[in-house]
């Protein structure tokens, strides 16, 4: 793997960051949520302030049982079957005037489409959020008894922004595997005028989509994963020091590689993100459509709002968010 870490992003240093930014108990022993508790009622009120004019735009990538991996992730199934005619089935094909057509959807929870991770997506150690123990809580029949995205239940509803990355280097992408670092992220927020703030809903560009969707997925001949744009590790203290509620990107957040020679660093924004922090992450997140409208209007905040399924003991939900100005 290419080395892109700086000496005080070091094996151990991420590693400490399972302990040094760690939320378990901030909100309780039993505690569900982790970051989603910093929505509170003032903050929704106050993203509802920021519509203005009403402009609605879907941030989700369509579902396509015909091309169900367009991002080249590997695990995305898509299975649709009809059933035409399910009254004249049973009735008889005279016996009413009307007829339905209904239908079966499989989805594979993790790939190509727009998703949520929920908190028991990733484990270290054994452990999940807040200390709930995989082979306690966990099997394969009941799913996650403690931690499922049917927690977040009562919606991702917050103040929205959005970090445009490629703008700050005057590219329509990132190329695969940059590293996104704070100081990007801090130079985005000053160009573009917004400071993200406590229970904010945090979009990251990287132009992924756009340009898998135009050149193809290359890969790191190492692990043979997707190469991909990110953020690396070295961000996760901004992210606790932020207190976002929810981190989103038009790619999986982590960049890929990730510059750690040690596999269970794979992916860390995934694992201390989830795990020590309790940080809902939003994956391969369809942005195009928001960037041109917000590059128009200069403007980078909206209103947010995510309604996850409520799928018991799941660690994904498919879902359609929405940024309203």
């Amino acid at each position: 793997m290419t080395e892109i870490n700086s000496p005080d992003t070091d094996t151990d240093t991420v590693v400490g960051y399972f302990d040094t930014l760690s939320n378990w108990g901030r909100w309780g022993e039993d505690d569900r949520l982790g970051t989603l508790n910093l929505i509170t009622p003032d903050k929704r009120r106050e993203a509802a302030a920021l519509i203005q004019e009403g402009i609605s735009l879907s941030l989700s990538r369509d579902i396509d049982p015909q091309d169900a991996d367009p991002l080249h992730t590997g695990i995305a199934v898509v299975q649709r079957f009809m059933q035409i005619g399910e009254v004249s089935h049973y009735v008889g094909k005279d016996g009413s005037r009307f007829d339905s057509i209904t239908d079966y959807v499989g989805i594979a929870a993790h790939g190509s489409n727009t998703h949520l991770d929920g908190l028991a997506h990733y484990s270290w150690d054994g452990r999940m959020y807040n200390g709930y123990v995989v082979d306690d809580d966990v099997s394969s029949i009941q799913g996650s008894k403690k931690l499922s995205v049917s927690d977040a239940h009562q919606g991702i509803v917050s103040r929205g922004v959005l970090l445009d990355i490629p703008a700050l280097h005057d590219v329509p992408w990132l190329e695969p595997g940059h590293p996104i670092t704070i100081a990007e992220l801090d130079e985005a927020e000053q160009r573009q005028g917004v400071t993200v703030g406590s229970g904010d809903v945090v979009l990251v560009h990287t132009g992924h989509v756009a340009r898998t969707l135009q050149h193809g997925v290359e890969r790191d001949p190492g692990l043979g994963l997707a190469k991909e744009p990110g953020l690396h590790a070295s961000c996760l203290p901004w992210l606790r020091e932020r207190d976002i509620a929810a981190l989103g990107s038009d790619a999986i957040q982590d960049v890929q590689p990730s510059g750690f020679p040690d596999l269970s660093l794979l992916r860390p924004i995934h694992t201390v993100g989830l795990v020590a922090l309790g940080l809902w992450l939003i994956d391969n997140v369809e942005l195009r459509q928001l960037v041109e409208t917000c590059r128009t209007r200069n403007r980078y905040e909206f209103f947010f709002a995510m309604l996850p399924w409520r799928l018991k003991g799941v660690t994904s939900s498919a879902t359609n968010p929405v940024a309203i100005l």
